[in-house]
């Protein structure tokens, strides 16, 4: 028996996909505008989990240059079938502010090994986002994802759709079915299973905020007619404001060696302000007005459910559709060999803190960049050896060349800190420690240079799009080579 305690992935990680080969669990996650793609974690018991890597390091896979906040990769889905795993993913290149397009690619690539290398990828179609493919033990294949519908009048989400997929042609064959509808509500991120004669579609529904969810439906025939679960939610946390896991939604299913089933899953930890209901909010949903004024500055994170089949339907073992923050799981407690965590990772699965001499040859996987690759034009280890050193490109406001990397918020209470030397000499240029959540929403303590003062440190932030300079805390700093910056 292993505890599991939620979430299992604390942190900016979304729409986990899981699949098991053997004793070895692995977890895809959306990366959304951050480089490399996909990242990638492995477990033997479900309890501990290991970053091992991205799935997409190259341009030739991802490009994110001028990718709008929030937009890149959504909801990947990883598989393994015929001796090789498979990744589909989406590149939202559009989307937000309105705007009623989303240039949206669907997009399939495959490795031997989970490691790597990931192949460059086919793209599929062009239609929506959330994809999935499923290997029938008929040995066809089928891409599954949700349709987007611009048109004026018509519902976004305008239902979930299938083909065929050839691997040997590597494309898609026959005709596109709509096979589930549901107007009126949000369902993406679907997901096929095969038990005892039925297919059975899993979904994502009510959208990523507090109304999020997630739904059955099953057919005999793998292109319909489904029929709809009795019970409107296998999970979800939209009607009990007290719970620690919120948002809770989109989610996929893994079986273990002795047939126990389980769920991963996306939620959030929510910052009670205590603001209680806002009339004056857009999202009149009883479950945005019970969060009025919350916020979830952890991002949505992984976590993991018991469940079992009960007449024919998907439920929690805990019954009920509320997610657990501690979950008792009949697997075997298969540790993770100490070659595959590293120190610093082990401080970290004990609750620890993380340190970075970079005094090595590659970046720690857990550092992300902005949009585009870490490449040796601005990023370079070797240069000073201890040191990491970056050249100056594009504002904190850019989609395009940011210097920046950047590591995951995993704890409400931390501490971040690092060394920098830097001798700027024109206002324009700055360096420093960020708190970035986008480029509309970050606190940028900076090392610049001022026409009188000369070299000074201070305070920038951008709240809602909105920019200020903290000019009255401005610090000059001539005499210090070093500057130490905590936050």
């Amino acid at each position: 028996m292993v505890i599991i305690h939620n979430p299992i992935l604390p942190g900016f990680f979304p729409d986990p996909s899981i699949c098991r080969v053997g004793d070895d669990y692995y977890i895809a996650n959306s990366s959304f505008e951050w480089f490399p793609g996909v990242p990638i974690h492995h477990s033997r018991d479900l309890a501990n989990w290991q970053l091992i890597g991205h799935a997409l390091t190259r341009r030739s896979q991802l490009d994110l240059r001028g990718i709008a906040d929030s937009g890149g990769v959504w909801a990947p889905s990883l598989s393994f079938a015929d001796g090789q795993f498979w990744l589909i993913y989406t590149n939202i290149r559009t989307c937000g502010m309105g705007r009623p397009f989303k240039d949206i690619g669907i997009y399939l690539t495959t490795a031997n090994n989970i490691r790597g290398p990931w192949s460059d990828p086919v793209l599929l179609n062009s239609i929506g986002f959330d994809p999935s493919l499923f290997h029938d033990d008929d040995e066809r294949k089928w891409l599954v994802n949700m349709e987007w519908d611009f048109r004026k009048g018509r519902h976004r989400f305008a239902g979930i759709v299938i083909q065929e997929y050839d691997a040997q042609t590597q494309k898609l064959v026959g005709a596109q079915t709509k096979i589930l509808e549901k107007p009126g509500v949000l369902i993406e991120g679907p997901n096929l299973y095969k038990r005892d004669g039925w297919y059975y579609l899993m979904l994502a529904e009510g959208g990523t905020g507090w109304n999020h969810g997630i739904a059955m439906a099953r057919a005999r025939n793998i292109l319909g007619p489904y029929e709809l679960d009795p019970q409107s939610s296998v999970l979800t946390s939209r009607d009990d404001a007290t719970l620690v896991l919120q948002k809770a939604g989109h989610g996929e299913l893994v079986k273990t060696p002795t047939g126990e089933w389980l769920l991963a899953h996306l939620a959030s930890r929510p910052l009670k302000t205590g603001a209680g209901k806002n009339p004056a909010s857009p999202d009149k949903t009883a479950s945005a007005q019970m969060h009025a004024g919350d916020r979830c500055v952890l991002g949505r994170e992984t976590c993991l459910q018991r469940v079992e089949w009960r007449d024919g339907w998907l439920r929690l073992v805990s019954e009920g559709a509320k997610p657990l923050e501690v979950v008792a799981a009949d697997v075997s407690p298969l540790k993770l060999k100490d070659e595959e965590i590293g120190a610093d990772s082990r401080r970290l699965l004990q609750g620890g803190g993380s340190r970075d001499e970079f005094n090595v040859s590659t970046l720690d996987a857990r550092w992300s960049s902005l949009r585009v690759p870490m490449e040796e034009s601005w990023l370079s280890l070797a240069e000073r050896p201890g040191w990491l050193r970056l050249r100056g490109r594009d504002s904190t406001f850019s989609s395009f060349n940011q210097s920046l990397i950047a590591r995951r918020v995993q704890h409400f209470k931390f501490v971040a800190e690092t060394c920098l030397e830097f001798a700027p000499t024109h206002f324009t240029q700055m360096a420093g420690l960020i708190c970035y959540y986008d480029t509309r929403q970050h606190y940028y303590l900076r090392v610049t240079h001022d026409e009188k003062l000369g070299k000074v440190l201070g305070v920038v932030l951008t709240d809602d799009g909105t920019y200020d300079e903290l000019t009255d805390s401005q610090v000059a700093i001539n005499d210090w080579k070093q500057v130490f910056l905590r936050a």
